[in-house]
């Protein structure tokens, strides 16, 4: 028991350290970063944004995107870059271009057409609904 607790804290002081606090020059800094860094999504944890995620590849993508920054690079600057290692998948608002399409407009194009399945449905079974049968259709029960 007392092993497993020492190993534990070693642990904690490890993952502790491999994520210490980043140094900002000024408020601004901080801001663009903190904004930045919520558009942006962490390769490994799926949902989750740079900002969110504890991984380690969050934190070094934290510190590229921090090193771009303070070279002077603008936003989308950073995204491009991001999105030439990455892929799109590493942008939480992906373009709205032909190769998309289906990520943006996928859900209403379903929405849609089970709106139109639930219409033709309904309206067939009302077509097909039984004649009233008489109280003595011949059947003896």
């Amino acid at each position: 028991m007392r092993a497993w607790l020492l190993g534990l804290l070693l642990v904690l002081s490890l993952g502790a350290a491999a994520f210490e606090p980043i140094e900002f020059r000024d408020a601004a800094e901080e801001a663009r970063f903190r904004d930045l860094s919520a558009e942006l999504r962490c390769v490994m944890c799926q949902n989750q944004s740079l900002a969110d995620s504890n991984a380690q590849i969050a934190q070094d993508l934290r510190l590229q995107v921090l090193e771009l920054m303070r070279e002077g690079k603008s936003d989308d600057e950073i995204k491009d870059y991001l999105v030439a290692r990455y892929s799109e998948f590493v942008l939480y608002d992906p373009p709205v271009r032909p190769a998309t399409w289906l990520l943006w407009f996928g859900p209403a194009a379903l929405l849609l057409g089970g709106a139109v399945v639930v219409v033709v449905v309904v309206k067939r079974r009302s077509r097909q609904a039984p004649a009233e049968t008489s109280p003595d259709d011949g059947q003896e029960w």
